[in-house]
């Protein structure tokens, strides 16, 4: 028989302002003692030297994580020109350097290349699996290996300061699985000259803003007080990107349980995604059809 666990049944989103320096995962694991959540998780992953928006969800929200994952997503980075390193971030060795650099004309010419639909190669030093190895576990060993180029949707990629001739400050929307690293080795690669992330901040996730999120400080003050809850978002705040349905009462109560339910719709069309309310609380995420939504997941909220 399964073990039971521990902890207490409170659903939503909490967003945290990640400092540099701790693991996305850690961030949850202190995020869950210091609100004695049950269960919880993040949508999508900051490296451990990045900060910014990191969305977690407690509880029921979890079940909302793919709609926050495949959302847009916008970074603020500086590329150091000049220099490649080996992690492609300012925590590896430097492994080649130029003399070269370019001017802000060339800069803003060589992005444009890196705008709509791009294939990108992640970084060697990525959690991206080789053969059921993590490649950053492989690159740690001193291998090298070939990572396959994945698709990315970048919406917008815009110089947004040059402090210096060896900087260039960025901001970037683009949408699930973007290697900020990777956009800054092969515009330095473009532009003849290298390039590696000097430092980089995730400004806002989907619904999710940094100037919203509090701070691992603010976390560990209020650990077990029940403090946080106050900063706590509702579950439904990670369906914004989805039509919402009200549901008939009837259809609330066969949504509960896992049955196709009657809800009103509004300019939805048959076969799209949406979730179902039922005096505002959120009741299941589906496919509309014929006047019902078809449930993939239902939330049990009290």
């Amino acid at each position: 028989m399964a073990r039971k666990r521990k902890g207490r049944d409170i659903s939503g989103w909490l967003v945290v302002d990640k400092p540099a320096g701790i693991t996305s995962t850690s961030v949850v694991n202190k995020v869950r003692w210091a609100m004695d959540a049950k269960k919880a998780g993040h949508a999508g992953t900051l490296d451990p030297a990045a900060t910014g928006v990191l969305a977690i969800a407690l509880g029921e929200a979890t079940k909302t994580v793919p709609y926050i994952t495949d959302a847009l997503k916008c970074y603020r980075f500086m590329v150091r020109l000049g220099q490649a390193t080996n992690t492609d971030d300012a925590e590896g060795t430097v492994i080649a350097q130029s003399d070269t650099r370019p001017t802000d004309t060339q800069i803003s010419d060589a992005l444009h290349a890196f705008r709509g639909d791009i294939q990108q190669v992640p970084p060697q030093f990525s959690a991206v699996k080789v053969e059921g190895e993590r490649a950053y576990d492989i690159a740690r060993a001193g291998d090298e290996m070939e990572l396959a180029a994945r698709p990315l949707w970048v919406d917008a990629l815009d110089i947004i300061a040059r402090p210096d001739a060896d900087h260039v400050e960025l901001q970037m929307v683009c949408g699930k699985g973007g290697y900020v690293r990777s956009i800054a080795r092969d515009l330095g690669a473009a532009l003849g000259c290298y390039g590696h992330v000097a430092w980089l901040r995730r400004t806002w996730s989907g619904p999710f803003d940094v100037a919203d999120g509090v701070t691992l400080a603010l976390i560990e003050e209020l650990a077990g007080t029940g403090g946080l809850d106050a900063h706590l978002r509702p579950l439904e705040a990670g369906l914004t990107d989805l039509p919402e349905l009200p549901a008939t009462p009837d259809g609330a109560a066969r949504l509960r349980n896992g049955n196709p339910g009657m809800v009103l719709a509004s300019d939805v069309e048959y076969g799209d995604e949406a979730w179902a309310s039922y005096q505002g609380q959120a009741v299941a995420v589906g496919v509309y059809k014929a006047g019902e939504l078809h449930p993939a997941r239902v939330f049990n909220l009290p």
